[in-house]
């Protein structure tokens, strides 16, 4: 076991144990990497380059044990409780400097260049891509500069960022796994704000109109229909489909993200093939042509 040397005192003495708490947050994994997708694995990449590898290890083995009691996502940025070894919780904040607006309104414009972007945004998931579109901007959406990330505890360690901000980074990564967008609200953008800013560009609208443009009626009273309810409408014959895979794998599985309670490899492999399956024979059904029974 490693031990410290105090130079006061020319006394070696043991490192401190945090008290055992069944309250806190265990982190999903319990060996091995933190996490699932790339854009949480940057995130503990960026910690892993300012925090010294002892620390580091303790922090894993706090996530891991559960020291971690509480976290959440405050306007400045992340609050958490973590059980250190003393009786009261030790508080640490993190906070990513936000971006500027015209920097979002640069990236929005990068954005909007590319549907595909859209499409994956609006299906919950972060783009590969997404790191170059925002250096394209000239910014970063990961911490990547001295004053872009801001750390404190409350311990009376002196290292900053210490064990009990390790720990709060790697639960928070998995908090990324299922939600990339809380890097874009820490860096002050939340997904709805992005797309509508980014359906804005698409269209060439500067601004939102302040008025909806109104409709003219078309569709008759359900009174005036009721006679001619049944009756067959205007032939389909004619009518244009398209039908082709979206742009995004299972969009509805990633964007509604996976339950507590499903374990590894998670709800969009599990399912998957089932969604596949049924795609697939939804569209041999859709586009098979054959004559209805009873038809000539």
């Amino acid at each position: 076991m490693s031990r410290k040397y105090n130079y006061y005192s020319a006394k070696f003495y043991e490192p401190t144990r945090p008290i055992e708490t069944r309250e806190g947050i265990k982190a999903r994994s319990q060996q091995g990497g933190f996490a699932k997708n790339w854009w949480a694995t940057r995130w503990i990449a960026a910690l892993e380059r300012l925090v010294d590898s002892g620390r580091l290890t303790r922090g894993r083995s706090y996530a891991r044990r559960g020291q971690v009691l509480s976290i959440e996502e405050t306007g400045a940025g992340i609050e958490a409780r973590v059980q250190g070894s003393r009786p009261k919780p030790y508080r640490v904040t993190i906070q990513v400097s936000p971006l500027s607006d015209a920097a979002w309104e640069r990236v929005t414009e990068h954005l909007a260049g590319q549907a595909i972007f859209s499409a994956q945004l609006l299906s919950g998931e972060m783009p590969p891509e997404i790191e170059e579109v925002f250096q394209a901007a000239g910014v970063s959406l990961f911490p990547a500069q001295t004053g872009d990330l801001t750390t404190e505890c409350s311990c009376p360690d002196w290292a900053n960022p210490c064990k009990h901000v390790a720990a709060t980074h790697y639960i928070l990564a998995e908090r990324f796994d299922e939600d990339p967008f809380l890097l874009f609200r820490l860096r002050g953008r939340t997904q709805e704000q992005i797309l509508v800013e980014l359906r804005r560009a698409r269209a060439g609208l500067d601004e939102p109109e302040e008025e909806e443009e109104e409709i003219p009626e078309t569709i008759p009273a359900l009174e005036d229909s009721l006679e001619r309810f049944w009756d067959l409408g205007e032939s389909l014959d004619d009518f244009s489909i398209s039908i082709h895979p979206p742009a995004v794998e299972l969009p509805l599985l990633k964007r509604l993200g996976d339950p507590d309670f499903i374990p590894d490899p998670g709800l969009t492999t599990l399912l998957g093939p089932a969604y596949w399956a049924i795609s697939q024979t939804a569209l041999e059904v859709a586009l098979i042509d054959e004559e209805l029974p009873g038809e000539e």
